[in-house]
């Protein structure tokens, strides 16, 4: 009998963890005779991403519940008796956390995203704190996707540094070099900007909007992505006479063609975990700015964690500037102008790629859950 292996996540809905996942059991083929894989789903929502024939799926109906993600879960890990969990996303980690106690066997989780900036504020947001302060100090293994985000489990909920590890979110280049090969029918006939990401807070595209119409570059601003700030964004453009020049296209299911052909590509953000939107558009060879948030960008661009940044910053594979500046913000979108300095911040660009292939950390993930398994 080989051992069961229970992956752990909300759902595979479009998004970076979902995506994450799936890359992460697509790259464990060489894992399939010693262990079997297991995938649970906590809500019933139509995948984006496919899982390998080898993967077992188990598709519960929790309705975003916490409640019941606890107890669907519990009732499956019953049923199932595996050896080790891994869970992505703070709900599912919490679940596995509940659904583990008393098994004595190990269970890990890996946090995709900066904790403190990502629960909110309120009421809700202190109980979510709670509970992670709780659980996390627990677990078996904590995976971080930054140095970043490991700083912030420690720093802000008293999560032991000895239990945690860091391993990059994969980057799949292959195919979305491949994939930047397709046609894409609204290309824009001029130069543009782009950015992507859901249209949320600490996504920050208002910063962008801002610091476009400062700049006075000519050419269109792109920001594939959508969300709740769709409307304050749309009102925010016009009133700066921005309209024809900003275009919030919603959601496109391949948007490496449009990367592929960006002057730039910007990452705004107040908050990341590990911005796997930033390290797309590095691998189509785009020259990439980013605001100096906690946690990822400095890692990426610049191989530090604890970078200070306090104006328009060249680093060794992109741009940094501070968080919410707008003056620093137009100043590299008029730096990029050049074309000379942006094909050399493509090429560097490209080049940082090459650390985050899928392979490597699917094998970093395996260590983990085998160490794991051995000193249990």
């Amino acid at each position: 009998m080989r051992p069961k292996i229970l992956f752990i996540i909300n759902s595979l809905a479009g998004g970076g963890a979902e995506r994450v996942m799936a890359a992460l059991l697509l790259h464990s083929e060489a894992y399939q005779d010693r262990y079997e894989m297991v995938l649970a789903l906590l809500d019933d929502e139509p995948a984006a991403y496919d899982i390998p024939d080898w993967v077992t799926l188990h598709q519960l109906d929790c309705r975003g519940s916490l409640l019941q993600s606890i107890l669907q879960l519990r009732a499956l890990e019953r049923s199932l008796s595996p050896a080790a969990t891994l869970s992505f996303l703070t709900r599912a980690n919490v679940a596995n956390w509940a659904s583990r106690i008393g098994t004595g066997k190990p269970w890990n989780i890996s946090e995709r995203v900066n904790t403190s900036a990502h629960l909110g504020k309120g009421l809700s947001g202190h109980l979510s704190r709670g509970l992670v302060r709780l659980s996390y100090r627990h677990a078996t293994h904590i995976i971080a996707v930054s140095q970043g985000v490991a700083d912030g489990l420690s720093d802000d909920f008293g999560v032991p540094r000895d239990v945690m590890s860091v391993i990059a979110n994969p980057v799949d280049t292959v195919r979305i070099a491949r994939q930047a090969l397709e046609k894409f029918p609204a290309h824009p006939n001029e130069p543009y900007i782009i950015a992507m990401g859901r249209l949320v807070e600490n996504k920050n595209f208002a910063l962008l909007i801002n610091a476009f119409a400062a700049s006075s570059v000519a050419g269109k601003l792109i920001i594939i992505g959508d969300g709740p700030l769709r409307a304050d964004l749309e009102r925010q453009i016009v009133d700066l006479g921005l309209k024809d020049r900003v275009i919030l296209p919603g959601f496109i299911q391949n948007p490496f063609p449009l990367l592929a052909d960006a002057q730039i590509f910007v990452l705004p953000s107040n908050a990341e975990g590990f911005p796997n939107a930033l390290v797309e558009a590095m691998s189509t060879g785009t020259a990439v700015i980013a605001t100096n948030c906690r946690s990822g960008p400095s890692e990426i661009l610049a191989n530090k964690n604890d970078l200070s940044v306090e104006a328009m910053t060249l680093a060794e594979f992109g741009i940094l500037v501070p968080c919410n500046n707008v003056d620093a913000m137009a100043d590299s979108l008029r730096y990029l102008q050049d074309d000379g300095e942006r094909k050399r911040f493509a090429q560097l660009a490209l080049t940082r790629t090459k650390d985050y292939t899928p392979e490597k950390a699917a094998q970093r993930y395996w260590q983990v859950i085998e160490m794991n398994l051995q000193t249990a």
